[in-house]
């Protein structure tokens, strides 16, 4: 039971462990393999999370480690698409500084304010999903040729603006739980 109770950490480092692959075959204009590694790797972030709440599987380093996984995989492949030309750079420019934003945010509260105890909000995860979703979509085009440009181009712009709304949530967020909190003394 102590081993099943880590599982959703072991398949966080799974994720972890799949970014180099991810991104060395699209590296190598391997796309199928790509889509295969990243289609891997985003099923992996639901089954942890299904294990970690179902079971009450949760650990403070898993806490730490889900967020990250997705991180590094998510602006691995936008970076790399992007680099590739199969993304725009002004979507990833959006994407990779929200993600900067709201790590800055969270560094400058904990230093100043003090541990900032809090949840992915709603924005944030449906974010999370249509970023998935577009790349799944931008894999599968470099792949098949297929959805057309005009709906990676109208999955962009949805994925640009839940990344905008889901970052001007967590500023607003900080920003109400900075003035509402005391001044660390640290």
């Amino acid at each position: 039971m102590i081993v099943a109770r880590h599982l959703p950490d072991l398949i966080c480092l799974l994720r972890i462990a799949l970014v180099w692959p991810v991104a060395a075959a699209l590296e190598a204009h391997e796309y199928l393999t790509a889509l295969a590694l990243f289609v891997v790797a985003g099923l992996s972030d639901g089954v942890d999370g299904y294990l970690a709440k179902r079971f009450d599987w949760t650990s403070e380093l898993g806490k730490f480690l889900d967020p990250l996984a997705d991180k590094l995989l998510l602006i691995t492949v936008f970076v790399e698409a992007a680099w590739l030309g199969l993304g725009p750079w002004w979507l990833t420019a959006a994407v990779v500084s929200r993600d900067v934003l709201i790590g800055l945010g969270a560094f400058v509260f904990r230093v100043w304010i003090g541990p900032l105890h809090g949840q992915p909000t709603l924005s944030s995860k449906i974010n999370t999903l249509l970023q998935l979703l577009y790349l799944t979509a931008v894999l599968v085009n470099a792949a098949t040729s297929f959805p057309p440009h005009e709906v990676l181009d109208a999955l962009a712009i949805l994925v640009c603006a839940s990344t905008v709304i889901s970052g001007l949530n967590y500023v607003t967020i900080f920003t109400r739980r900075a003035w509402a909190a005391p001044m660390s003394s640290s």
